[in-house]
């Protein structure tokens, strides 16, 4: 159990913005969060922990029905709030050095324990990057891991689209209290998110989207996960912000290399130049984090993600597998395609394209389509 087990008293906090580390300095002052709450403003000024706009927030005469409003938001199915040490609290996320001191939940809540990659890049990606970071996302999802970003317009919104299409699901860590969905353009891609994966965050109901709140919440992003990749993004771009803190996080940093002569690729340059790894495909992700992945799983997601690295759907000689290879290139082929090229029926080719998949030797990308790897 959390030392944090007062969920009222951490409200209160909460709402007016103190930290963890604040939290932990005033639970020892005071010996608990109530008697800290019970304190005149003049003794809490004396303690030097908190600054003057969030004593003046703590002080406030509608704290005491937000913290009602936040208790029966988290009344609501699928809605929780979890302290830092509560026993579903992720495990990596409490690592950080600034770890939150409250997290908001909307959804499975239970893929915050599971391993995670996140995908991050530019707001005005292009098509080609929109398309590679689906393709990457859906392909690692479908390996087991969960997908994690901010639900930004572009490449974020992407990976959450193609981590949805897997088993790993995808996790969207937003900038804004949980009674609101940012930007308005991906109002039905959050619901679908808070359906099938999480949403999450550190800030109180009622906060609106402020700039300032945007790199606070990449650290959770890149906290939360095993390795961060950027797709897309420029040198000023907020995507290496977060490729920054995950690298003083101790975390994995990759990037998608692409023409010099896009200006949303010279993020991802300088990233490479920087010592972030070049990657190509999701299976150079897999690869290059196979023994951290076997460290983070639990028993329980190990057995996931080994049973979907090592099942088949049926046993195949090599000759058939080779007969559908032959019509797989380097460049993206559809399943229409490979029916006219093969003249096999669809069943087969995908128990064919299943077997292939797991050896490496192809990768499956949006849209039903497949290409080769080696």
């Amino acid at each position: 159990m959390s030392i944090f087990s007062d969920l009222p008293s951490l409200l209160a906090l909460h709402i007016s913005h103190i930290s963890l580390k604040q939290a932990q300095a005033l639970q020892a002052y005071f010996g608990s969060l109530n008697h800290a709450l019970l304190a005149s403003k003049e003794e809490l000024s004396t303690t030097n922990i908190l600054k003057p706009q969030q004593l003046n927030r703590w002080f406030e005469t509608e704290r005491p029905k937000r913290v009602e409003e936040a208790m029966l938001w988290g009344e609501q199915t699928g809605q929780n709030w979890l302290p830092f040490g509560d026993a579903h609290y992720p495990d990596l996320l409490q690592t950080i050095d600034d770890a939150p001191l409250l997290l908001a939940t909307r959804g499975r809540f239970e893929l915050l324990q599971d391993p995670q990659i996140a995908i991050v890049g530019s707001r005005h990606a292009s098509k080609q990057g929109t398309l590679i970071a689906k393709d990457f996302a859906q392909h690692l999802s479908s390996q087991g891991l969960t997908i994690t970003s901010g639900l930004a317009l572009g490449i974020d919104a992407a990976a959450h689209q193609g981590g949805l299409q897997g088993i790993g699901k995808t996790i969207a860590v937003v900038a804004t209290g949980l009674d609101r969905i940012y930007p308005a353009a991906n109002q039905t891609l959050g619901r679908q998110i808070a359906e099938e994966g999480v949403m999450v965050s550190e800030f109180p109901l009622g906060t609106k989207p402020l700039a300032y709140h945007f790199p606070k919440r990449n650290r959770i992003i890149s906290g939360l996960s095993v390795g961060t990749l950027v797709v897309e993004a420029a040198l000023k771009s907020g995507s290496l912000i977060t490729a920054k803190i995950a690298t003083d996080q101790g975390r994995e940093v990759f990037a998608v290399p692409g023409s010099i002569n896009n200006p949303q690729a010279k993020g991802c340059h300088q990233l490479i130049k920087q010592g972030a790894k070049l990657v190509e495909s999701g299976q150079d992700i897999l690869e290059e984090l196979s023994t951290q992945l076997q460290r983070s799983l639990t028993p329980q997601s190990m057995d996931l993600f080994e049973t979907n690295q090592n099942q088949t759907i049926q046993k195949l000689s090599p000759p058939s597998q080779a007969a559908i290879l032959e019509h797989i290139g380097y460049e993206p082929i559809g399943m229409d395609e490979l029916v006219v090229l093969s003249k096999q029926p669809v069943y087969e080719i995908q128990s064919q394209l299943m077997l292939l998949e797991l050896s490496g030797t192809i990768e499956a990308l949006s849209a039903g389509r497949w290409r080769r790897l080696n």
